[in-house]
């Protein structure tokens, strides 16, 4: 018998992490019931930039983790219709001089940076080229993740927030609502920067720091520039 299955779970939290555990929970046959208290992707999921990237520049210590997000997108395109990944990789310039290159990645000069942009206006003398890498609309794609954890029988709960958690010894065995309680084998706090107000009530302390950003979305004349993702 699968682990999962006929297990009540509640997540709380709609953002893209928690829209992608119920997807893969309901999908192994668990009962999943997602709680928000906005809307789906309404946190911080929707001011994400949404960059899917294999490497970094400088040492990274979730190399690998980055990797096996990598092959997980792309399984989840054969599985979910809904979710559109631009698989356009990316260029990424102020490179200092004999800096490694990290797995995947390649060293370009100005010439191959034209034909890859050839719209740039003042390209630099040399970029990092990363074509594996990735980008998509962060809200279309926990609404796809959503789409497919209902499809699998997962309940959803939005304008819900969470007044009080119902603990018996060590466990938490249901959360309140406004709508009443929902009982849980197992409660999953997927809140973003909203998860310490939920661990305050049970008296645990895990500080999670917002980080101020400004996210911006413009359209540009088709043609413009080719979709390789430009950073330094």
């Amino acid at each position: 018998m699968n682990q999962h299955e006929q297990k009540r779970i509640v997540i709380v939290g709609a953002g893209i992490v928690g829209a992608s555990l119920a997807y893969h929970l309901a999908r192994k046959g668990a009962q999943v019931t997602v709680v928000e208290a906005g809307a789906i992707a309404s946190g911080v999921t929707g001011r994400s930039f949404a960059w899917i990237n294999t490497s970094a520049m400088r040492p990274d210590p979730i190399a690998q983790l980055r990797g096996a997000a990598i092959h997980a997108y792309r399984r989840l395109e054969t599985q979910l219709p809904g979710l559109k990944i631009e698989w356009t990789g990316a260029l990424s310039y102020g490179i200092d001089a004999g800096e490694a290159m990290p797995p995947g990645t390649i060293l370009v000069d100005r010439s191959r940076i034209t034909r890859l942009e050839p719209h740039l206006r003042n390209p630099p003398s040399q970029a990092a080229d990363a074509p594996e890498q990735g980008a998509l609309d962060a809200v279309a794609a926990t609404q796809a993740l959503i789409a497919g954890a209902t499809e699998h029988g997962a309940a959803i709960l939005t304008q819900t927030p969470v007044l009080g958690l119902a603990v018996e010894g060590a466990r938490v065995t249901a959360i309140e609502t406004g709508s009443g309680t929902i009982d849980a084998d197992t409660v999953v706090l997927a809140a973003g920067t909203g998860i310490g107000r939920l661990t305050d009530k049970l008296h645990v302390s895990l500080p999670i720091a917002s980080s101020p950003a400004v996210f911006m979305r413009y359209t540009s004349r088709p043609g413009l520039g080719r979709g390789r993702g430009f950073s330094r």
